[in-house]
């Protein structure tokens, strides 16, 4: 592989998602865009990408046929699938000690449903369309190992993601594929504006350099990730939090 790849980020149209696939447009890669619900958002980051070739594309990553659409559409405008970048996620908060039974039941199907299932699924499908020296970067969060007290479900999914992808690493290196994962904390993004805005400068605090990342420095990890010189890191877990937090 080399320029000119054919590249499919989920959740796209938006924070880091949008980043990503401004980053593969920009090294002259075409970028199938997914959105679930943001069509306009998704329209301008499509309008906005490098070069050309690109296309727009939608699905209920709950619903595993508009999933399985919806790749095999952006496999079949792209011409096959080399990268697929599996960024999509949800996040609720759901504390045990203060949602209804109700609410806690209906956070984890939705949770679950998009940012493991839906995943798992989207993988599934782009693995038909792809050949050695593919690549499948998923981004997953510094929470599936430093816990997420209020939203144990997106804890718990994306501990889920990192294990599977080391599984995946596993099932598809006989065939030339590798898969990783990058787990970052807190990025810069609309997603997270609402929390630093009450809790910015304990969050900054957390790193010894003070900030937290950009979005573009998410994507440039995942460009390299997702790039020929990155295969020997396939089953690695990125943990991209700035030390902020360590595994052992």
């Amino acid at each position: 592989m080399g320029e000119g790849r054919s590249v499919l980020v989920t959740g796209g149209s938006r924070g880091i998602g949008a980043a990503i696939a401004r980053a593969f447009a920009q090294r002259g890669d075409r970028v199938a865009v997914h959105y679930g619900s943001s069509e306009q958002q998704g329209r301008e980051v499509v309008d906005s990408l490098a070069g050309t070739g690109h296309v727009l594309v939608q699905a209920d990553l709950r619903d595993a046929a508009h999933v399985r659409a919806m790749v095999d559409a952006a496999a079949t405008h792209l011409g096959g699938l080399d990268v697929l970048v599996n960024n999509a996620g949800v996040f609720y908060a759901h504390p045990i000690t203060s949602t209804t039974y109700d609410e806690w039941q209906q956070a984890w199907r939705d949770t679950l449903d998009v940012n493991l299932v839906g995943t798992a699924n989207a993988t599934w499908c782009a693995v038909q369309h792809m050949n050695r020296g593919a690549r499948i970067v998923n981004v997953g969060s510094r929470g599936a190992f430093r816990t997420e007290p209020d939203s144990p479900a997106c804890g718990a999914s994306k501990a889920a993601m990192a294990s599977l992808g080391q599984s995946l690493a596993k099932s598809l290196g006989s065939r030339g594929i590798a898969v990783t994962t990058i787990a970052p904390g807190f990025v810069d993004t609309d997603m997270a504006a609402e929390t630093m805005a009450t809790q910015g400068d304990e969050i900054r605090g957390q790193s010894p350099f003070g900030r937290i990342p950009t979005a573009e420095e998410v994507a440039s990890a995942v460009v390299f990730l997702a790039s020929p010189d990155a295969e020997w890191a396939s089953g690695a877990v990125l943990d991209f939090n700035g030390a902020s937090w360590f595994r052992l």
